[in-house]
C-alpha cells in the first residue's frame, strides 16, 4: 500500500517533470537551501538561481518580519540536474496540505519552453477525471514568455485512494536559460467541485488572479554567476 505522502511525491514528480520518478537518485536533505532576498525568496540550485515571490498566506506582519522562512514548512530534494522545492503553511506537510507551494529547477538546455509546458499538462491531466479536467491561460503568450497556466481538476481520479472526495485548483509560471527551465506553481486542494463554476472551488477565481499576476512578474530564474 503507498502511503499519501509517497503518493503525493510521485503525482507531483509525474506532473512536474513529464517523467514516472519521485525522487529517483535524489539526495534528501534536512535543510532547503532557500534564503529571504528581502521581499523574495531565493533558490539556488543546479546551476541557477530563481527567485520566487514570498507565500501568499503571510500576515502583513509575517512578511515584514525579515524571519519568513521560520514562518514556513519547506521541503527539498535534489541531484545533479534537477531541485525541487515545496513549500507548505505551518501545520501543513507532505502528506496532508491544503495549500502548496513550490518550484521545480531543470536542466534541459535544449527543451524549448512551450515543449515544457505541454509535458506539465500532460502529467497534471493523469492524475483527474477527464471529464472535470480544465487548462487555461492568464494572457497571451510572448515567445519564450509564456503566459501563466491555471490548471483545474474537479476530481481526482478514482484509483488515487488517497484523494477521494477531492480536487485542485493550481496556477504556474514557467522561465527558461540558456540551461533549463523552471516551473513555479501553487496549488489549493478541497472537496471536488464542479471545475465550470468558480464559486465551488477550493480558492477564489480573484486571488488566483491576483497569484498568477505574481509569479509571472515577481519570479526570476537566471543562471548562477
Amino acid at each position: 500500500m503507498v502511503s499519501s505522502g509517497t503518493l503525493a511525491r510521485i503525482v507531483r514528480a509525474v506532473v512536474v517533470s513529464g517523467l514516472m520518478v519521485a525522487g529517483a537518485g535524489a539526495q534528501e536533505l534536512t535543510e532547503s537551501p532557500i534564503v529571504q532576498d528581502g521581499n523574495a525568496l531565493l533558490l539556488g540550485a543546479v546551476e541557477h538561481d530563481l527567485t520566487l515571490p514570498l507565500p501568499d498566506w503571510l500576515s502583513p506582519a509575517e512578511r515584514l518580519s525579515g524571519n519568513v522562512i521560520d514562518q514556513v514548512v519547506a521541503s527539498y530534494r535534489a541531484d545533479a540536474s534537477q531541485a525541487l522545492l515545496e513549500i507548505y503553511p505551518k501545520g501543513e506537510s507532505e502528506a496532508d496540505w491544503r495549500t502548496l507551494y513550490g518550484a521545480r529547477i531543470t536542466l534541459q538546455a535544449d527543451r524549448p519552453l512551450n515543449d515544457y509546458r505541454s509535458a506539465v499538462m500532460y502529467g497534471y491531466s493523469q492524475s483527474c477525471k477527464p471529464e472535470l479536467t480544465g487548462f487555461f491561460k492568464f494572457g497571451e503568450d510572448d515567445g519564450d514568455a509564456l503566459a501563466p497556466l491555471g490548471f483545474v481538476c474537479g476530481a481526482y481520479l478514482d484509483n488515487l485512494k488517497s484523494y477521494a472526495g477531492q480536487g485542485e485548483v493550481m496556477v504556474m509560471s514557467f522561465h527558461k536559460t540558456a540551461k533549463g527551465s523552471a516551473i513555479v506553481y501553487q496549488e489549493w486542494r478541497g472537496r471536488a467541485f464542479d471545475p465550470s463554476d468558480p464559486k465551488t472551488w477550493p480558492v477564489e477565481a480573484n486571488v488566483l488572479q491576483t497569484r498568477a499576476e505574481q509569479l509571472k512578474s515577481g519570479a526570476a530564474l537566471a543562471l548562477a554567476d
